[in-house]
């Protein structure tokens, strides 16, 4: 038998026609045209909820946004700490959207009670899964309420030695720079949960230096000196105690203290001024600041 391009084709009309198990031609092409226009409607009607639902998703962000700006204009009115206001800002932002969510799925049919009913269901299970999560919001809001720190503050988280000034406090994580322009998240439920210094807390630090001199050099001009450059610094705070003392008596020099007074936000640069000038008035009083040192003796073995 010779194939021929009919006789192919008829060979493969046969093989679909027993696979669908069809007759071709009981199709017609009106009884396609009348199946596909009894689901135009449908799709017409779903067409116009999609898109009535992505203008509601369109004006819903835009009024979250409004809404958001006018509750932190509030708060700012209100003269709220920054960290409550950025807290609310979070959750007020998380709840908004979910209701918006909610909306635009009803709209495009999706059972919103049926999802309730799902999540209320799995309710235990999410929230033992979400432990960790369920944790630092709570911290979160302890944070709000006892205020151990605010946004501005220099704090040390003692457990895991990470240090920093807050700059947000948020629903799960408080967020802080680091000197040296680092971001560290440190999650809220930790930070509740540890030791936390509060190195800005309070407007005035006390300065604590200790510094070394022989046992040969003159105490009393080395107390001398120290005082006459406390006197001469202006960020040091003359109204509260000034004290120079002898700390201890180390195996190799006599250790002096000095404590004073400073404005927080001054510490440091009068820390390091003071240390400075100690050291070049030492040196040019001929105030010796020893150093541990290490003697050698060899001993040559008699032949």
């Amino acid at each position: 038998m010779v194939l021929t391009g009919e006789n192919v084709q008829e060979q493969v009309v046969q093989q679909v026609e027993e696979l669908a198990d069809i007759n071709i031609e009981d199709v017609q092409p009106s009884v396609i045209m009348e199946t596909l226009q009894g689901y135009v409607p449908d799709i017409i009607n779903f067409g116009i909820s999609v898109l009535l639902a992505v203008v509601v998703f369109a004006i819903g962000t835009r009024l979250i946004k409004l809404i958001r700006k006018i509750v932190r204009r509030s708060l700012e009115r209100s003269s709220a700490d920054a960290g409550v206001e950025q807290f609310i800002d979070s959750m007020l932002k998380i709840g908004l959207y979910i209701v918006l969510i909610m909306t635009v799925a009803g709209m495009v049919g999706i059972q919103t009670t049926s999802i309730v009913a799902v999540v209320g269901s799995a309710g235990v299970a999410v929230g033992l899964a979400l432990q960790g999560s369920l944790s630092n919001f709570a911290g979160g809001v302890l944070i709000l309420l006892l205020k151990p720190f605010k946004v501005g503050d220099y704090i040390i988280d003692c457990a895991d030695k990470n240090e920093g000034t807050v700059k947000q406090i948020q629903v799960f994580y408080t967020k802080l720079l680091t000197t040296d322009n680092k971001e560290i998240l440190i999650p809220n439920g930790t930070l509740m949960n540890s030791s936390i210094i509060n190195v800005t807390g309070q407007t005035e630090r006390r300065i604590d230096i200790l510094v070394g001199i022989a046992y040969d050099a003159d105490l009393k001009a080395a107390k001398q000196c120290m005082e006459q450059l406390v006197l001469k610094e202006d960020k040091v705070l003359k109204e509260k105690p000034i004290d120079i003392f002898v700390n201890s008596l180390n195996d190799s020099a006599v250790e002096l203290g000095l404590h004073v007074w400073v404005g927080t936000e001054d510490y440091w640069s009068v820390k390091w001024r003071l240390t400075e000038n100690i050291k070049l008035a030492f040196d040019e009083k001929g105030i010796e600041i020893p150093f541990n040192q290490l003697s050698v003796h060899i001993m040559e073995k008699e032949q």
